[in-house]
């Protein structure tokens, strides 16, 4: 039969054991966690440059859209001065 100091010993290497692993899991609980937060932060910086893009994107195409017209109206204007020209 074991000596009760060596079921002891057994248990309390068991218990350093668990207590190490339990300790190291927090360790490592931490480290993911910060991992998430600054994951999050970033998608975050990510999202509103993105927005921000957009937002740029559309303000671009209506600018374009508006240069597109004044052009249009340019053309037309010195295709009726040329035609007059021609006429005249």
């Amino acid at each position: 039969m074991p000596h009760p100091n060596d079921q002891f010993e057994v248990l309390e290497e068991k218990l350093e054991k668990a207590l190490g692993l339990f300790k190291r899991n927090q360790t490592e609980k931490r480290a993911l966690e910060q991992e998430v937060a600054k994951l999050k932060s970033e998608n975050k910086d990510r999202s509103q440059a993105i927005n921000a893009l957009e937002k740029e994107l559309i303000a671009l195409r209506k600018e374009r859209e508006d240069v597109r017209e004044r052009i249009e109206k340019l053309l037309e204007r010195v295709q009726t001065l040329t035609r007059s020209e021609r006429e005249g």
